[in-house]
């Protein structure tokens, strides 16, 4: 898939979600408004509520797409033959837009009313979508080849350009400014604070104040200016893989702890919600079967 189908790709799967709720928000504002008395003298009634034809058929839909979306994540992590079948990171975008639209239904099938049992699998499912927010996050901020594997502190050294000797090669540049960009882009131990906020913020000042540096001495050796933007993005990958570095063991085990939390959740909500379809189909509830 090409950068320009994957932006396509994307963009399609947040339009379904912000279509489907403007949709049933803009079809049920009316109704959902109502408190449980008033509720059933409403002309919606028979349609919105959980039993109701659209309540009923947008709950099945929800619970699907939930099963569906964790069913083959989990089989495409697990299972060589679907290496075959698209790139690690395209079936997390997938399983993600799956368990964003899945709870949004259910959200519309509660009614905005829910209690009892089934209000343990809903905030089960709210947990298991906010924590899968957090991990999405903490997901990205660790280097990952094409496929979606997780590079090693090796194979994340390897992307590492030499800035400095390209620039001093290719540009003549003298010791002294050969000597500014090397410092300028390599870590800065003494920036180290146990606070992480302070550590963040000052790493943050010090490296716009480097690429600043690194861009007045450039010009100080007259280079053009398209040549100095195009060596101030190596400067900038640079520092930002550096960052990567730092963070690279904080953000394994933050993601290791976030398995914890994130999968019982999870376990939760899909053993209560077949328990709750079962006891749906005991009282004879089955939509339009």
């Amino acid at each position: 898939m090409t950068r320009s189908a994957h932006r396509i790709y994307i963009s399609i799967l947040v339009a379904i979600v912000f279509i489907t709720l403007v949709l049933l928000t803009w079809n049920g504002i009316t109704y959902y408004r109502l408190n449980l008395e008033e509720r059933v003298y409403n002309s919606d009634h028979a349609l919105l509520r959980p039993s109701g034809t659209i309540g009923h058929g947008i709950g099945i839909a929800g619970s699907l797409f939930m099963i569906v979306g964790i069913a083959s994540y989990m089989a495409r992590k697990r299972y060589r033959y679907f290496s075959r079948l698209g790139l690690l990171k395209h079936w997390l975008e997938f399983h993600i837009f799956l368990c964003t639209l899945g709870p949004l239904l259910i959200l519309f099938h509660t009614s905005y009313k829910f209690g009892g049992l089934v209000a343990v699998s809903f905030w089960s499912m709210v947990a298991v979508f906010l924590s899968g927010i957090i991990g999405r996050f903490i997901y990205i901020r660790i280097p990952r080849n094409i496929e979606g594997h997780e590079l090693s502190l090796n194979e994340i050294n390897g992307f590492r350009t030499n800035v400095a000797e390209i620039v001093r090669k290719n540009y003549n540049l003298d010791e002294e400014s050969y000597n500014i960009l090397t410092n300028s882009i390599k870590n800065k131990v003494s920036l180290y604070h146990k606070n992480p906020v302070v550590r963040y913020i000052k790493k943050h000042l010090e490296d716009h104040r480097s690429v600043k540096m690194v861009r007045d001495v450039l010009k100080s050796n007259k280079l053009p200016d398209a040549e100095i933007k195009k060596i101030l993005a190596l400067v900038k990958d640079d520092i930002r893989l550096n960052r990567r570095i730092e963070q690279l063991d904080t953000m394994q085990n933050l993601f290791k702890y976030w398995h914890v939390a994130h999968l019982p959740f999870a376990f939760v909500m899909l053993v209560i919600m077949v328990i709750h379809i079962g006891v749906t189909v005991l009282f004879g509830y089955r939509w339009i079967f």
